[in-house]
């Protein structure tokens, strides 16, 4: 059912939950994603982003708690659900000895998409993708970002109400990276579909999400906009690398009255401070007195990296944060479909 209040809201969790054994992997999550918006959804590895995308794509049940996309059950309307999303794989999954075009072809047939209407929608999505021009080349001889935006267009066939984007841009290079996030701001506004994003790149997050959840230890420890977000890391914030950490000098800095906040890392130190240019000659100081080295100093305004240390109390890897099995799931309950 989707009725107008419902699609106001493309996602809604309540109380999620999914436990492997002793260990739990999502802790009652809630959360929802507004229709039509681009939702970002951060986290290191094991924080339970893919567990919440499986469960969100019912290729696994909760433990407990319940959700719904679009609208629909996702565990009574299973089906319902497939149908109202798509799914954008972080490993590589086009056929590369078939051409771009045919690689639409095969996923408009899995859909059970007619003929006619899948032969206008290929053409919509080539012309969207930039990809006309070679649209009958074999996949093997495009490049890296045609590729990510053919595999895009392709999750687009069935026209999802919601489309998961998992790791968009991983592996490419800047240029081409950007390239991309214009695609998907451009796919956003022209398919009006709303986009649960997961990276690595904060950067990206920053550019493309209306808003972000931060997931650690399975549960939500922030979400908001990516201005609201940064605003409360509060001050400036200082990269001290220097050449040995231990409890004294964490003590010793932690009691100037500028520092808002400290976290010790094997290299050194990141602290939020008041009033930066005062504050970084006196952190040199200390540091002096008490005869260790500052190896390099740099101050700048805080970033979705320093948010995403400030909750987790880590930097966030850039690593492969999906399994092929997640992708081999799907493809295998389509076909079923």
């Amino acid at each position: 059912m989707e009725s107008g209040a419902l699609l106001e809201i493309a996602i809604r969790t309540i109380g999620l939950t999914k436990r492997f054994g002793e260990l739990t992997a999502v802790d009652h999550v809630s959360f929802e994603v507004r229709r039509g918006e681009i939702f970002g959804f951060l986290g290191p590895n094991g924080a339970g982003k893919t567990t919440t995308i499986r469960m969100l794509t019912t290729l696994l049940k909760p433990t407990e708690g319940t959700a719904e996309v679009w609208g629909h059950d996702i565990l009574k309307e299973r089906d319902a659900v497939r149908r109202s999303i798509g799914i954008v794989f972080q490993d590589p999954s086009l056929d590369d000895l078939l051409t771009g075009r045919e690689n639409l072809e095969f996923h408009g047939r899995i859909y059970g998409i007619p003929k006619a209407e899948r032969n206008r929608r290929i053409k919509e999505l080539l012309e969207l993708a930039q990809l006309s021009e070679r649209a009958d080349d074999l996949v093997r001889t495009y490049s890296g970002g045609m590729r990510r935006r053919l595999e895009i267009a392709r999750g687009l066939m069935h026209h999802p109400k919601v489309l998961f984007l998992d790791e968009p841009t991983l592996g490419l290079d800047p240029q081409t990276r950007r390239a991309v996030w214009r695609y998907i701001q451009r796919m956003n506004k022209d398919e009006e579909i709303t986009i649960f994003l997961t990276t690595h790149y904060m950067e990206e997050a920053d550019y493309l999400c209306d808003r972000i959840a931060i997931i650690d230890y399975g549960r939500i420890v922030a979400l908001d906009t990516p201005e609201r977000l940064k605003s409360y890391v509060g001050g400036e914030v200082v990269h001290l690398k220097i050449s040995e950490t231990n409890q004294k000098i964490l003590k010793r800095l932690s009691e100037e009255d500028f520092v808002q906040d400290i976290k010790m890392f094997r290299e050194g130190f990141i602290l939020t401070v008041k009033n930066g240019q005062r504050a970084v000659p006196r952190l040199i100081e200390v540091a002096t007195k008490l005869g260790i080295t500052v190896e390099e100093c740099s101050i700048h305004m805080p970033n979705l990296e320093d948010v995403f240390l400030h909750y987790t109390g880590r930097r966030i890897r850039e690593e492969s944060a999906e399994k092929p099995i997640f992708r081999a799931m799907w493809m295998r309950g389509m076909r079923r479909r």
